[in-house]
Formats: C-alpha cells, structure tokens, sequence
C-alpha cells in the first residue's frame, strides 16, 4: 500500500445506486459491467483524456456498509456535453491509498481486493474511491487493478 496524492479530475460514464449488503454490489455492478461492454459506452464517452476505464464509487450514505452510487466511465477533459443516460461528475482529489492486484477478473479479483481493504486501518473518506483498468488490465484472465481509496490526509 502506498499513500497517492491524486489531482482533481472529471469523470462521464453511467451508473447505478447500490450497496453491499446481501451481495446486492457485486452483481449489480457486474450488470454495468456488462451493459458497459454490451453497449460499448467507451464509444461514446466525449472528451476522453484516455482509454482506462474507471469504476468509480461515490456519493455513500455513510460508510461501506451503506448504500452509494457506483460510476463505469472514463477521465475526461470537461463534462460538455454529457450523453443521454449517462453522468458526468467532478472530484476534488485528495489523499488517496493505493494498492495493486493481479489475477483473474472472472475469479473475483475485485471483490477479493475490496474485501482486504475493508479489513485494513484506514481512515477513509467516503467520499469517492476508485479502480483503474487500465493497459495492464486488458488481458481479464492477467490483469492488473489499481485500487484507490480516499483517506484522510
């Protein structure tokens, strides 16, 4: 784990109300995933400053445990021009932890990560945390997330 300072940025995507209990998350972002893909919203994403994707998670009601909005999209220079079904939002950056992992996107690697960070010290935010799929995730059997979660600075 490493402590990151991350810089301002805009984010356009679509996305969905969720929450972690009962494993309701996991499968609803699963279907955004898949309605990503399906749909090839990267496409149709203006502005991108580049192809990674983020899986964005804000607006918590209060921490994890709660409910809170979860964003697939794209970095972008402005939000101008936001498509029909989608969102656009700004965040302020911050201190952010970050941490890696490898493996399998259909074995869970996501989940499995999140579930090691729920059980580390951190003194989060909860106000917007983040996964990148970037180059190094586009192979889903070896890829390689970036995981980053608001902390307190």
């Amino acid at each position: 784990m490493q402590v990151v300072k991350i810089e301002p940025f805009k984010i356009i995507g679509i996305s969905i109300r969720t929450t972690n209990e009962n494993g309701q998350a996991s499968q609803e972002i699963a279907d955004l995933w898949q309605r990503f893909m399906s749909e090839n919203v990267i496409s149709k994403i203006p502005n991108k400053i580049d192809n990674s994707v983020y899986s964005l998670y804000t607006e918590y009601e209060s921490d994890h445990t709660k409910p809170y909005t979860a964003i697939l999209g794209c970095k972008v220079e402005n939000l101008d021009g936001v498509p029909n079904g989608m969102v656009g939002k700004s965040f302020n950056g911050g201190t952010y932890s970050k941490t890696t992992s490898k493996g399998d996107l259909m074995q869970g690697l996501v989940v499995n990560q999140w579930s090691k960070i729920f059980e580390m010290e951190l003194d989060r935010t909860y106000d917007a945390d983040f996964e990148i799929f970037g180059e190094k995730a586009q192979n889903p059997t070896d890829a390689e997330v970036e995981f980053y979660v608001g902390i307190k600075g």
